[in-house]
């Protein structure tokens, strides 16, 4: 990948995003600051085609996901299901099926996050609410401006959250308070949540919340792409098994993955006073012999 690049589509040709890959860091950034970065249906669509192409075409080793505006998101746009499309007429059963199929496919959106190789780190401002509580549970770390603050919305407008906060949160924050948060749907703000390991850090404004978090991305897109994606890949599993699971898998991928040449590098390079120069990760095939996340 070169040190400057924009991802294939360029930078104008998404409706809820502007993509650019530079120095190995693909940014992310939201681009409906008038809106308060609502999820309408392009953002559904969008995301994860972004994140998939990234990720299979090893365009970067890390993603940072920002927005614009006051606000990083004023969470689901309404309209996503105002159309008549769940259902309408059908048999009531038939018509509910859609409604869960509906959830499903939002859900796997922020999977991608999750099985992206590279990790995902976001920088919020201003408001995150609602299903922004979905798409910042999904995420590897997450930072904010001291002005920050998240609410799990859903509550509030007579509803469940169903796109992520009920399983991952309780993965982040203590059990009492993802509890207090999803029943009483108030604000917890930057302060809160970085107290309770939500965020990683707080920076003064956007400006030094940008600055920062590119700063972190750097720092992770000098070391060995391959044992990135192997740690990612052992604390998701971790996550979500037990520590003998854990375990073996971790023995298991060393046997497969580690050959030692990315650990020579890092000693040489080391030794000579120099940054290492380590490969990238290959692009992700079918067996047709195609990458699976398209572009070029």
């Amino acid at each position: 990948m070169s040190q400057a690049a924009v991802a294939p589509k360029g930078a104008d040709a998404y409706e809820c995003f502007e993509v650019t890959v530079e120095d190995k860091i693909a940014h992310i950034q939201m681009k409906r600051p008038d809106a308060f970065n609502t999820m309408n249906k392009a953002f559904w669509r969008e995301l994860p085609e972004i994140v998939r192409d990234i990720d299979a075409n090893a365009r970067a080793r890390v993603i940072v996901i920002s927005s614009t505006g006051k606000h990083f998101t004023a969470g689901m746009d309404l309209t996503v299901f105002g159309d008549g499309s769940l259902g309408g007429e059908m048999e009531r059963g038939r018509r509910n099926s859609t409604i869960m199929q509906a959830a499903l496919t939002l859900q796997k959106v922020f999977n991608c996050l999750d099985e992206a190789r590279v990790p995902v780190l976001m920088a919020l401002q201003g408001g995150c609410i609602g299903g922004g509580v979905d798409f910042a549970s999904a995420c590897d770390i997450r930072y904010a401006t001291k002005d920050a603050f998240f609410c799990v919305q859903e509550i509030n407008i007579g509803m469940t959250a169903d796109v992520g906060t009920f399983p991952r949160l309780p993965h982040l924050l203590p059990q009492g308070l993802v509890r207090e948060l999803c029943f009483t749907g108030r604000r917890m703000g930057a302060e809160e949540a970085a107290a309770n390991g939500f965020v990683t850090r707080v920076f003064e404004n956007h400006e030094e919340l940008l600055k920062g978090v590119m700063d972190i991305a750097k720092e992770i897109a000098s070391k060995t792409p391959l044992a990135v994606w192997g740690s990612k890949e052992m604390l998701n599993y971790a996550r979500d098994h037990s520590i003998a699971d854990g375990l073996k898998h971790i023995a298991v991928w060393q046997a497969g993955m580690y050959q030692g040449a990315d650990m020579a590098e890092a000693f040489k390079a080391k030794a000579e006073k120099r940054d290492p120069d380590f490969d990238d990760l290959p692009p992700i095939k079918n067996p047709m012999g195609d990458v699976l996340g398209g572009g070029s």
